[in-house]
């Protein structure tokens, strides 16, 4: 029998270094995902015109990354974290050169497929998270996920407030302005691919496998089931996964009309580079704190936290006089926040309720499900913006995220689940 991957590994020091390798891609990816966050929707309405187009990027990138995301993972599952996110990376670069060679041309199909390949970084810097667990134990998984996230916060809040300054290199180049911030993501979203193709070796998810390779078969309750009956497969991974769709759906609402409303406000674009980074950093920032939360408070605990922040966003949004730039900023603030609680719990419940040999894979099903629920809201809400007002979908977006409580409760009264949700 020849030697499994993780045979003679200190998987201790294997562990830590994974966790570097993926630290160093998430500065990069975080620089190149904020740019479709905080000029998409603009760039969208100049090209396209009308309020109610601009939530076409958000849907059409996130769409994207639903298909990345069960791309990534399934590639994942057969040949390691390594493959599979640095694949992702460098399709989210080729999308973001493709989205500036729209601009350039003034292209709105060019620019629907670039958003759409664009996706593929998006969702890959979500599902790099999962490669920090990978030789995790269960008690320093939630931090795990935290320091992957925490790494996204230095590119994240670096892109949107750089938006003026790329804007106007564009500018210098012949490119439009609010093209500047994807030149930023395809070189960004290009070096995070590289730094995991070159430097993650031996890969974490292939050594985690092969510490169990003469495990019996899974048992049909654990088997990956088709993403439409996810919610059949165990109590903790359907509600993980309930707790992140609900948060991305809130979260990405929300957030994709902010833009908007400030510009049409008179805000400049600094303002809302400087809304959307403190935005961003709320979103992972706090990682480091809401992981420790997570593996010692419980998961439980944390989601319901999720639910509570992100109603408090909703109401926040919703009453903030739209010429006051710090009212507008508290409202993201407590909508990143919420974001963070909701998905450092959910995937901690994911990770927990999945056997190592098919993780991969379900992880990607279960990203399909956040990617498609954030399409959902970043579509409809233009629609909702344009019909009503912008006030309408912050109190919405709020009100929906209180389904997460029946969902966690739930849980919390399902043995086996209740044991997953206490771990840490």
């Amino acid at each position: 029998m020849t030697s499994a991957p993780g045979q003679d590994l200190d998987l201790e020091a294997l562990y830590r270094r994974s966790l570097a390798v993926v630290v160093v891609s998430q500065v990069f990816g975080g620089a190149g995902l904020a740019a479709g966050v905080t000029v998409g929707a603009l760039l969208a309405q100049d090209m396209l015109g009308g309020a109610a187009v601009a939530g076409l990027p958000v849907a059409l990138f996130t769409v994207g990354s639903a298909v990345a995301a069960l791309g990534v993972g399934r590639l994942s599952h057969r040949s390691g974290r390594r493959a599979g996110l640095g694949a992702g990376f460098l399709a989210g670069a080729l999308g973001a050169a493709a989205i500036v060679l729209a601009a350039i041309r003034d292209d709105p199909v060019l620019l629907f497929v670039g958003l759409f390949v664009y996706g593929a970084g998006t969702s890959t810097n979500l599902q790099a998270r999962y490669a920090g667990t990978d030789l995790a134990g269960p008690d320093r998984r939630g931090r795990a996920v935290s320091i992957a996230m925490v790494a996204t916060t230095f590119g994240a809040v670096a892109g949107p407030n750089s938006v003026g300054l790329t804007g106007e290199i564009a500018t210098g180049l012949g490119i439009p302005a609010l093209a500047g911030p994807f030149l930023l993501a395809c070189v960004a979203y290009l070096l995070a691919g590289v730094v995991l193709l070159t430097f993650l070796r031996p890969d974490p998810y292939l050594v985690a496998r092969a510490l169990v390779p003469d495990d019996p078969p899974a048992p049909a309750e654990e088997r990956p089931a088709p993403v439409g009956l996810l919610a059949g497969v165990n109590p903790g991974l359907a509600v993980g996964a309930t707790v992140m769709v609900l948060t991305q759906v809130a979260m990405v609402a929300i957030m994709t009309m902010t833009p908007v409303h400030m510009r049409a406000h008179q805000h400049d674009l600094g303002e809302v580079g400087f809304v959307i980074g403190l935005h961003v950093g709320a979103m992972f920032l706090p990682s480091l704190v809401t992981g420790r939360l997570v593996d010692r408070v419980g998961r439980v605990p944390m989601a319901l936290a999720a639910a509570g922040t992100l109603l408090a966003a909703g109401l926040t949004s919703a009453v903030a006089p739209p010429e006051s730039t710090p009212a507008i900023a508290l409202a993201l603030v407590l909508l990143g926040l919420g974001w963070n609680f909701g998905l450092i719990s959910g995937t901690a419940l994911v990770v927990d309720s999945t056997p190592v040999r098919t993780r991969a894979r379900t992880q990607g099903a279960v990203d399909v499900l956040i990617a498609l629920s954030g399409a959902t809201g970043g579509a409809l809400s233009g629609v909702v913006v344009a019909a009503s007002s912008f006030a309408v979908l912050s109190l919405a977006g709020g009100l929906l995220s209180l389904l997460l409580a029946p969902a966690v409760l739930w849980l919390h009264r399902t043995p086996q689940a209740r044991h997953e949700a206490s771990r840490g």
